[in-house]
């Protein structure tokens, strides 16, 4: 049995201790997929963008077919609730999520009525930013004709697992994740940004991959403070030339990459920039 953080679940009206069951052997989300999350982050006594992840769960669930039910006013509510439940400086993971229920139209589409939800928040340290390894991978991103790419799904989650698997077997910590022509999309984790000649590159958001919350801030910030940040197309072979590399997601934040294959990088400037920048965002937006 899985030896849980401390967590609390949010489900029918109340607040639960543990790893609470919330779907049956029949609850469409439990067999065919119908689930959507969302992941803000609670550290340090603040909560960037939570209102952001909040206002994208409802529309993850609208973009699977799910009629949400929570206003997301109501579920930052209940987030800074739950986070206050953990006592102060806890670092905390906040999932908000939403499942079909019911059956609707055959047995394939869930009924848009007939749904769960829960808000679960859980004890996750913030991970150091010592760094990762990068490899390249077979497996690619979908397309929006062929996943509900514009949602945060979990259906999505197992090919990004057969990724980050893949490169594990090879003794790195992650890949880089190309789409179905070939272009860098993200890792099998995490948004991804390079810097070449001082010009900061991120992948364009084709819809292949999520325009993450942490990534669209991240940007922003550096704008803000002067850096030229270009979205674009970019290639394996431009991440293996670059100067620096550095990853943006949810759970860990801004953190530098600093192998891919055999060629070591180092945590340059642009990427301690932008962890600076982005923590003195958070910190201006307290719980």
């Amino acid at each position: 049995m899985a030896d849980w953080s401390r967590t609390l679940t949010f489900f029918n009206g109340n607040w639960h201790e543990g790893n609470v069951p919330i779907m049956g052997v029949r609850s469409h989300g439990a067999w065919l997929g119908s689930s959507v999350f969302d992941g803000a982050r609670v550290f340090e006594g603040t909560a960037p963008d939570l209102d952001k992840h909040c206002a994208r769960i409802n529309r993850s669930a609208t973009a699977m077919g799910l009629k949400p039910n929570v206003e997301h006013g109501r579920i930052i509510e209940l987030a800074r609730e739950g986070a206050r439940k953990f006592g102060d400086g806890a670092a905390l993971y906040v999932k908000p999520m939403y499942w079909g229920e019911g059956e609707g139209l055959s047995t394939i589409v869930p009924s848009e009525d007939d749904i769960g939800f829960c808000l679960c928040i859980f004890e996750a340290a913030m991970p150091q930013p010592g760094g990762m390894s990068l490899t390249r991978t077979r497996f690619r991103r979908p397309t929006s004709e062929t996943m509900p790419t514009d949602a945060k799904a979990g259906c999505l989650y197992p090919n990004n697992a057969r990724a980050l698997r893949e490169a594990k077997g090879r003794g790195f910590d992650n890949a880089l994740v190309c789409d179905s022509l070939g272009n860098v999309a993200e890792t099998a984790t995490s948004n991804v940004f390079m810097v070449k000649d001082g010009v900061v590159r991120t992948p364009q958001a084709n819809g292949t991959f999520l325009n993450g919350i942490t990534r669209q801030r991240v940007i922003g910030l550096l704008r803000d403070a002067g850096e030229t940040v270009e979205e674009t197309t970019l290639r394996y072979e431009d991440f293996g030339a670059a100067d620096e590399i550095f990853t943006t997601g949810n759970y860990s934040k801004v953190v530098p990459v600093l192998r891919i294959e055999d060629r070591d990088l180092q945590a340059g400037p642009v990427y301690s920039k932008a962890r600076k920048l982005y923590w003195e965002f958070a910190h201006a937006n307290k719980l």
